[in-house]
């Protein structure tokens, strides 16, 4: 039986999807720098480093060896990759930008690292797995904001872009891979509006119907990747699975 590779497991989306995956039966392997609150047996955990965008991924090579030994002995068929950030409260309260005046390094650089630069750090670290393993689906968790013709509104400086560069970079890495692995399947995936601490600060009036809670955006996204085909490698796609434009 094939396994499910969760990076970023213990995020809101991430937990749901290994809880939604584990009842199935499946076997989940969990990568997070935090352990599940949870137990299963067929919950493998990895406990992922504290990496630095500005490493090179060839100093964490042992890791990401040890990750793919884990993978093949498991047989991960879907990996799904849930890094992502929006926001921080406390003392240094970050918000995403109303205006271009709200910009600053401070905010643009930890948005572009935690919503481009790891997500790339991963794929680039299991890039000899996502290339050698037949019918291999690789969901990268994006936003639909990143989507440079459907913004109408503006706003969000930082996480637009950084989304927008992280559906570029999956576009471009998915043509590098049908070289070598035409069967596989490489997308950018809008969760949609799911009741999370990410989303919290931004829930107020949003239309009725449109906040999904972490279980049924989870049981979405699982049906994206079971019907997940080479054929839509290098798109953008929604919770439910329709085309997006870039």
């Amino acid at each position: 039986m094939s396994a499910v590779l969760i990076i970023g497991a213990s995020s809101a989306i991430g937990s749901a999807l290994a809880k939604h995956y584990l009842q199935l039966g499946e076997q989940v392997v969990w990568l997070s720098r935090f352990a599940a609150d949870f137990t299963d047996p067929k919950l493998c955990i990895i406990k992922a480093p504290d990496l630095n965008g500005q490493d090179e991924w060839a100093l964490h090579q042992d890791f990401f060896s040890s990750v793919i030994n884990t993978l093949q002995q498991h047989q991960v068929s879907v990996i799904f990759n849930c890094i992502g950030w929006l926001h921080q409260g406390g003392e240094l309260k970050l918000l995403p930008e109303k205006s271009l005046s709200q910009s600053s390094a401070l905010l643009l650089g930890k948005t572009f690292l935690l919503n481009l630069e790891l997500p790339v750090l991963y794929l680039q670290g299991l890039w000899p797995y996502v290339t050698t393993t037949p019918q291999l689906r690789y969901l990268q968790l994006s936003a639909k904001v990143g989507s440079i013709s459907d913004n109408q509104l503006g706003g969000w400086y930082s996480y637009r872009s950084a989304k927008a560069a992280l559906n570029q970079w999956i576009k471009t890495a998915s043509i590098e891979l049908k070289r070598s692995n035409k069967t596989a399947a490489l997308v950018s995936l809008h969760p949609g509006t799911t009741d999370s601490l990410l989303s919290a600060p931004f829930q107020r009036n949003l239309p009725q119907g449109q906040l999904r809670t972490t279980a049924q955006t989870a049981g979405y996204l699982a049906a994206v990747a079971q019907q997940l085909h080479s054929e839509q490698s290098g798109l953008l796609l929604n919770w439910d699975g329709k085309v997006l434009s870039f």
